[in-house]
């Protein structure tokens, strides 16, 4: 687990909500704070589709941040930046996948609980947390190091500065 301080927030904030750069990222949940609370839970409600929409979905049976960009924009904008925004994503898990192919750990992808990217905006300080889940006792430490690096990596593609 790194914390990456995010030295251009204006510019982080403008990727996150009206580029693609999260899009394919899994939403677990969010929380703005403005003038009221604002909560969005990432849980997929299969009842709400039709079986041919759920077909078409496959097996993207997540809530993406590409489905509710739009919405959590909505509760931003204006002219006062949040009091607070939480935000946790997770990693897909056919990019956890490609991402133990590539590696050097041991551990196989249903043994993982997830790989996680928690943006915290609060007094101004935007910080970007990662997280690694798994299910099974291990002492080895590779996925971690590797989800780290993978993050920084993605920042400094994206053309965001940050320092640890």
């Amino acid at each position: 687990m790194i914390s990456l301080h995010i030295l251009e927030v204006k510019a982080f904030m403008a990727k996150l909500f009206t580029n693609t750069m999260f899009d394919h990222f899994i939403l677990k949940e969010m929380d703005v704070q403005t003038f009221t609370n604002f909560h969005i839970s990432g849980q997929f409600n299969e009842t709400f589709f039709s079986k041919d929409e759920l077909m078409e979905r496959g097996e993207k049976q997540n809530t993406r941040w590409s489905d509710v960009k739009a919405i959590a924009f909505a509760m931003i904008k204006g002219n006062k930046t949040p009091l607070q925004l939480r935000i946790v994503f997770q990693l897909p898990v056919e990019d956890i996948s490609v991402m133990l192919q590539a590696g050097t750990g041991k551990l196989r992808v249903e043994e993982i609980g997830g790989l996680y990217l928690n943006v915290r905006f609060d007094k101004g300080e935007l910080n970007v947390i990662t997280g690694t889940a798994i299910k099974t006792f291990t002492m080895d430490k590779t996925l971690e190091q590797e989800w780290d690096l993978a993050v920084r990596n993605f920042l400094k593609q994206q053309g965001i500065p940050f320092e640890e």
